[in-house]
């Protein structure tokens, strides 16, 4: 990531014509980074929007925030590789979503032939540098670029919302600012901290960064402890004894930690 300086950021989303709001403060940071659990909570770009709304209740954020949130694709482009099978082979019938608008399917088939290189990019809404209802106004014309928006006009639950924010766009940065102040508010559990760059975690003694690893380490992987202990035990008596100081070490630390 670019270190481009804070004002830079916030003159470049107030150019896109997007709402501001006030950021409460007191959140904590996590203390660590983990690729898997980002992986289990971001939404897939194939989801139907049954299963957003099921991801979403999760962390008690309704479908009207799920319907709000997702128009932050207000902005930016989606890579072919998430729409390939849009075009090609939707829910393995070897034909395209019939969901897509004719005219806009013959654009993203020149776009993401099957022989593109999967990473060629393409506009997320028909205005990807302002922050505004066109995403929901493509939506009702069955333009959205991704099956896990086009799904959210597709599907009862959530088309009236849609609907609605094509319509009023002071609606939907309301509602927007709603779901951002909540998503704000979540926690994980995990011990955390307020930081003083948000990019990379605090500066702390060798000891306590020591700590908040061992922390982190046991409450997710106990169950690691129980099973090399367990394999120890069944190795030759030789092999205990390699075995053995560490089995002191992860006591010890379960003792101060767990």
């Amino acid at each position: 990531m670019s270190k481009m300086p804070m004002f830079w950021i916030c003159l470049l989303w107030l150019q896109t014509g997007g709402p501001d709001w006030e950021v409460r403060l007191g959140r904590l940071d996590s203390l660590s980074a983990s690729q898997e659990d980002s992986n289990d909570i971001m939404p897939s770009p194939r989801a139907n929007a049954s299963a957003l709304i099921d991801l979403f209740q999760k962390y008690n954020l309704t479908v009207k925030d799920l319907v709000a949130l997702s128009g932050s694709h207000s902005i930016g482009q989606g890579r072919c590789f998430s729409v390939m099978f849009r075009l090609y082979n939707q829910s393995g019938t070897g034909r395209p979503d019939p969901a897509i608008d004719s005219g806009y399917r013959e654009e993203l088939e020149k776009l993401c032939p099957l022989d593109v290189d999967q990473n060629v990019t393409g506009n997320l809404d028909f205005t990807p540098l302002l922050f505004d209802n066109q995403y929901f106004k493509d939506l009702v014309a069955g333009r959205g670029f991704l099956n896990s928006d086009q799904t959210l006009f597709t599907f009862p639950q959530t088309r009236e919302f849609v609907r609605n924010f094509s319509r009023n766009q002071d609606d939907f940065f309301k509602a927007f600012v709603e779901g951002m102040l909540k998503m704000g508010d979540l926690q994980s559990g995990r011990p955390g901290e307020v930081r003083t760059n948000c990019r990379v975690v605090n500066a702390r003694p060798a000891h306590l960064l020591f700590e908040s690893q061992q922390q982190n380490l046991l409450s997710d992987n106990k169950s690691i402890y129980s099973i090399w202990i367990n394999r120890c035990m069944s190795l030759q008596i030789h092999a205990f004894y390699i075995c053995y100081p560490t089995f002191q070490l992860w006591t010890k630390a379960w003792t101060i930690f767990g």
